[in-house]
């Protein structure tokens, strides 16, 4: 019997008060057609509704009133349960305006918690989170609004060691999308640019009765090669033939260096990388002031380490290696399951053009979780004196902890990468010296953190080595908190940094000045 079915009929599977997991990571394998037809069958006829949906990073296409999350609305859905929240526009809206339940998760965690269920799991343990925004202690902060009641992570112990558990929810329906489809079912995901974690999404909502539904772009008559399939037809209720499906979601036509078909170096790579961007549209806007931040943190990366690039500034870091022809002395490395090549940034996040390795993100969290990654380069929206950082909420705004917290509290060196202030900053980089002409309205050193994605309390239990790299200078994690190691060229000491603080800070005894 044929798998294959009309989008229609694939979508009428759903019933009302499933629970719903959707695979994707932001730009990267999201099942838009999938979501646009429970969208449009929900406008019609009112169903499915008082659904639940999950999903370890955002699916959409960070457009506004977008048909992918229309039906993520009061009466279709009571509660989204998400890691990084980004390109969910509506749902962002939805929540903060109190009309769905909304709750936010490390993605890592959510990602482990499809993988656990699969293995028929009713909760995950885990260290990551502890003394975190997600711990119970601090006031239930995943919760993020009024509507949002239920109890998801409980403190626990498991042989003498303190940690989280996480409730695993019941999956219904997997929403998946993929590449080739054959005539018995089995998929691959050969022209996508990851595979996010397909395979534990749809074994965990088999092995609870559920339904796994598909989208591809087209079905090949030929025997797939079983190592090149990533679900087998066994799991598989129903594929969706999607022709004109986008390689990215938020961009047409299709690259085959950025799903590891062909792999470019030097200048070759650094066209893809004009190339791409050009199809996607400017993002992220960066300035010199960011290049300098950049241009100070790449230096504390050392030859043959295995690095995470983090969203936002960071993706300078990138750049700057890209740019020093470093890219084949490192591993750069994205949570999404890359590692090696040169990964993007801001809505095309977690693609990377030429990698080496593309694995899925449970696969991925395992090693970056276990203490694997040497260095990772990370934003922060907010810094204490003692070292905490908020690098994920700002009041009036969601987006969500994303992979920060299973990145940041394990791995050797963590560096935070920030400007002094924002919202209005400016200045100049000649590449030698800066200077601000201007200082930002909102001020990111603060007395209280508003929200904790990092805790100095885990990085002392860790042994971590923590850099704070602004503009302006740059900050080290001491015993007993913040120490001022180095300065910039350019810039005054007492009225450009310490009249500035909230706090005292210790100042070392040498303090350098920063050479780019």
């Amino acid at each position: 019997m044929s798998k294959v079915m009309k989008i229609e009929d694939a979508i009428a599977l759903i019933k009302d008060g499933d629970t719903i997991w959707v695979n994707a990571f932001a730009a990267c394998a999201s099942p838009i057609d999938l979501n646009k037809a429970i969208t449009k069958r929900f406008r019609e006829t009112g169903h499915p509704k008082h659904l639940s949906v999950y999903s370890s990073f955002s699916f959409s296409d960070w457009k506004k009133d977008s048909d992918v999350e229309g039906y993520i609305c009061e009466g279709a859905v009571d509660r989204a349960v998400i890691g990084f929240f980004g390109s969910l526009l509506n749902t962002c809206q939805a929540i903060m305006d109190n009309k769905i339940e909304g709750y936010n998760l490390p993605g890592g965690i959510l990602s482990h918690m499809i993988r656990a269920s699969a293995c028929g799991a009713s909760a995950l343990f885990s260290k990551i989170g502890l003394n975190l925004f997600v711990d119970p202690r601090l006031g239930h902060q995943y919760r993020l609004n009024e509507r949002s009641k239920l109890e998801l992570v409980h403190l626990a112990e498991e042989r003498g060691e303190l940690g989280l558990l996480y409730d695993i929810p019941r999956v219904d329906i997997a929403l998946l999308k993929a590449s080739f489809a054959d005539e018995r079912g089995n998929i691959t995901f050969e022209n996508e640019c990851a595979s996010i974690d397909a395979l534990s999404v749809a074994q965990a909502t088999h092995r609870n009765g559920g339904k796994v539904i598909v989208q591809v772009a087209r079905i090949v008559n030929n025997h797939m090669p079983p190592r090149m399939v990533n679900v087998p037809a066994a799991l598989v209720d129903a594929v969706v033939v999607c022709p004109q499906q986008p390689q990215l979601t938020n961009v047409t036509g299709y690259y085959d260096y950025i799903c590891g078909k062909y792999v470019p170096t030097g200048n070759i790579l650094k066209a893809c990388r004009e190339e791409l961007r050009g199809a996607i549209g400017a993002t992220h806007k960066r300035n010199d002031l960011h290049r300098a931040i950049a241009c100070r943190a790449v230096q504390e990366i050392q030859k043959g380490q295995i690095v995470n690039i983090g969203i936002g500034i960071p993706e300078l870091v990138a750049e700057e290696v890209l740019q020093r022809n470093m890219l084949e002395d490192v591993h750069l490395s994205v949570e999404s399951g890359h590692t090696g090549g040169f990964p993007l940034g801001g809505q095309a996040f977690g693609v990377a053009i030429g990698p080496d390795s593309m694995m899925d993100m449970a696969r991925q969290f395992d090693f970056y979780e276990g203490g694997g990654l040497d260095i990772c380069f990370i934003g922060a929206l907010e810094v204490d004196g003692t070292g905490n950082v908020n690098g994920h909420y700002t009041k009036g705004k969601l987006t969500g902890i994303g992979g920060f917290a299973n990145i940041s509290q394990t791995t050797k060196k963590v560096v935070f990468c920030m400007t002094f202030t924002s919202k209005g900053i400016e200045g100049a980089f000649d590449g030698k010296t800066v200077s601000i002409t201007k200082e930002g309205s909102i001020k990111k050193f603060v007395e209280n953190v508003s929200s904790f994605s990092f805790s100095v309390k885990n990085a002392y239990a860790n042994e971590q080595e923590v850099l704070y790299v602004t503009e302006r200078c740059v900050f080290r994690l001491g015993p007993d908190g913040l120490v001022l190691t180095e300065i910039a060229p350019g810039i005054d000491l007492k009225t450009q940094v310490l009249d500035l603080l909230p706090f005292d800070v210790k100042i070392a005894d040498e303090l350098k000045t920063i050479e780019y």
